[in-house]
């Protein structure tokens, strides 16, 4: 399918997936032969409906699954085919950010955003200290530092399951920034949220993006925070790309293509953005 308002083609490819392909063991198509390439400088919103290919699509990018045919680099690093330790490389180079937080509610604030830092922590003796949670002084100060970037340090001793739900996805953002990621992908970040959290969250990935130069996609299903935070906006129906350009591109008729039977939520979206 031809692609509506492609974007001008990036110079420095962050990730690259070309021919993408994933089918599931029941037969599920999610993905039909994507090709996109997400630029250093990019700031990516990705919009549809739900069953659209979205996720898949940042899994595979990460390698949290396989794709089932296709191509993905990491910085021109072809990452399709790897595992063992090599995979496990590729994903700490990546923060991945999810609808659910995914943090270990009986721990404190800062010992999960420390999780962050176990890439780093490659000898044994180390590694065995990590589990023990006891990090070095550096260690801590830089955990405290991620946390002082999405505004909670004063938050660092609370455990985790004591935080309202924004709070939560702000300790997640702040382990993936302990990673010292290159690049940044989050699942439907803000789904779970309240209005006023959503601002915020959208606010500190757009803050991280721009301080520390570092590319992020992530996936949404409201069309005013893709409008608004975007700066190139990519839209997926049944697991095809079929657009690529900017806020100014989203036009009605593209809403209509992208959201099919379901377009006029989005486009009341689209009119009070």
């Amino acid at each position: 399918m031809k692609t509506i308002g492609m974007a001008q083609k990036c110079q420095t490819e962050a990730i690259k997936v070309t021919d993408l392909c994933k089918v599931y063991p029941n037969g599920t198509v999610a993905l039909k032969d994507v090709s996109v390439a997400v630029d250093s400088n990019d700031f990516c919103v990705v919009i549809g409906l739900s069953g659209a290919g979205k996720s898949t699509m940042l899994r595979c990018m990460n390698r949290l699954i396989q794709p089932t045919s296709g191509q993905v680099a990491l910085f021109g690093e072809d990452v399709t085919n790897v595992n063992g330790s090599h995979l496990k490389q590729v994903r700490r180079r990546v923060g991945m950010i999810f609808q659910q937080f995914n943090l270990v509610r009986r721990l404190t604030v800062l010992d999960n955003v420390l999780v962050g830092r176990l890439r780093f922590n490659s000898s044994p003796l180390k590694r065995c200290s990590s589990i023990f949670r006891q990090f070095s002084k550096q260690e801590k100060e830089f955990a405290f530092h991620c946390l002082q970037q999405v505004g909670i340090a004063d938050l660092a001793y609370r455990r985790a399951d004591a935080l309202s739900g924004g709070q939560q996805q702000r300790v997640a953002i702040a382990r993936a920034l302990a990673q010292e990621p290159e690049v940044f992908l989050a699942d439907e970040p803000i789904a779970s949220l309240d209005p006023r959290s959503s601002e915020t969250v959208m606010q500190i990935l757009s803050k991280i993006h721009e301080e520390n130069c570092i590319p992020v996609l992530v996936n949404l299903h409201h069309i005013d925070f893709a409008q608004r935070y975007g700066k190139r906006i990519l839209g997926m129906s049944k697991g095809e790309l079929i657009f690529d350009g900017t806020a100014n591109d989203l036009t009605a008729e593209a809403v209509s293509c992208i959201y099919g039977d379901e377009a006029e939520e989005a486009l009341e979206e689209l009119s009070a953005a």
